[in-house]
């Protein structure tokens, strides 16, 4: 059995689809897969509640409870020891245990030492996520820190146009894949989206759980419409409540919610999107507020959704070493 942390100084870097798209291949090549996300707290008798360890425990089918795969683990005494002992309740069987955790500094904080003290105690191999951004040659070499323990750097959200160069910008170090920007990986959900931009979901809740690839603006004029709405496909349009000839252009073609700034729309528009089964989300702001909110909601989705996980699936096989990995795990 063989520990693989993959960890991140960020928040929302993509450990989560990281460890979604190893587990399942691992998985689907015949390896026992497991998972273990600690969670330190000073709070006695916290519960963890992770949507993360949740949705891991659903992907790769986990026995275990979730306050086993996620434990909270007490600030006080030995927290190696703790986290050894709970390792070990979740480990027994698998062929390789991933292990997700996130420090707040760069190499050298005590956040760091943590992440690396936890490394040693597991003797895990550890996977970096490193969002993309400038001057990642010089970001990367940092990880050194973890020494033997560091297995490689997944460099993730490229944009298409720069994976090439960056793999041969990159080469020679410890580039295990370069993972580009993809609409279907970074959308929200009908509902998630709702929530981000604090809207009320008018009809058809049952279709929240759809997710949102795109989004689009009003036409401005009305004859454009059809062939406006239709040059996207799975998408949010985004459109002014006295608007009502563009709320029904837009719900002729493939839509999967209306959001509708100012109030709420006519009997009409909410009746054909009911038959249509289109949500239509009413914000109470203007255009400009809405799509500001949206364009910071966009930034904050959550890979937790298995609708995601055939083309996470695609990308993984296409950009991700998974020779390297093997052998890096002794597989």
């Amino acid at each position: 059995m063989v520990a693989l942390y993959v960890t991140s100084p960020y928040a929302g870097a993509g450990k989560t689809a990281v460890c979604a798209g190893l587990g399942r291949h691992l998985d689907g090549d015949g390896k026992k897969v497991g998972f273990f996300k600690p969670l330190v707290s000073e709070i006695k008798g916290l519960e963890a509640v992770d949507s993360d360890a949740e949705f891991m425990k659903q992907v790769l089918a986990l026995k275990e409870p979730i306050n086993s795969l996620c434990p909270v683990i007490g600030g006080d005494g030995d927290m190696t020891t703790k986290i050894k002992q709970a390792y070990a309740r979740v480990s027994r069987g698998k062929k390789v245990v991933i292990v997700e955790g996130v420090w707040r500094q760069r190499p050298g904080g005590k956040s760091f030492e943590a992440i690396r003290q936890v490394a040693e105690a597991l003797d895990s191999r550890v996977i970096v996520v490193e969002p993309y951004s400038e001057g990642l040659s010089k970001v990367i070499s940092n990880y050194r820190g973890f020494g033997e323990y560091l297995l490689g750097v997944v460099v993730n959200k490229v944009p298409r146009s720069r994976v090439k160069p960056l793999y041969e910008q990159l080469s020679g170090g410890n580039i295990l894949g370069v993972l580009p920007e993809d609409r279907v990986l970074i959308s929200l959900t009908v509902g998630e989206l709702a929530e981000h931009i604090q809207g009320e979901i008018l009809n058809s809740a049952e279709k929240s759980s759809e997710l949102v690839e795109d989004f689009m603006l009003g036409a401005m004029g009305v004859d454009s419409g059809l062939d406006y709405f239709s040059r996207k496909d799975n998408k949010a349009v985004v459109l002014r409540s006295e608007r009502p000839d563009m709320q029904l252009a837009a719900l002729e073609t493939s839509t999967r919610c209306l959001v509708v700034s100012g109030a709420s729309p006519s009997h009409i528009v909410l009746q054909k999107a009911r038959d249509k089964g289109v949500p239509i989300i009413v914000v109470k702001g203007d255009i400009n507020s809405t799509v500001s909110s949206i364009e910071l909601a966009l930034g904050k989705g959550r890979f937790n959704q298995e609708k995601k996980l055939p083309r996470l699936g695609e990308i993984m096989e296409q950009q991700f070493n998974f020779k390297a990995l093997y052998q890096g795990l002794g597989l």
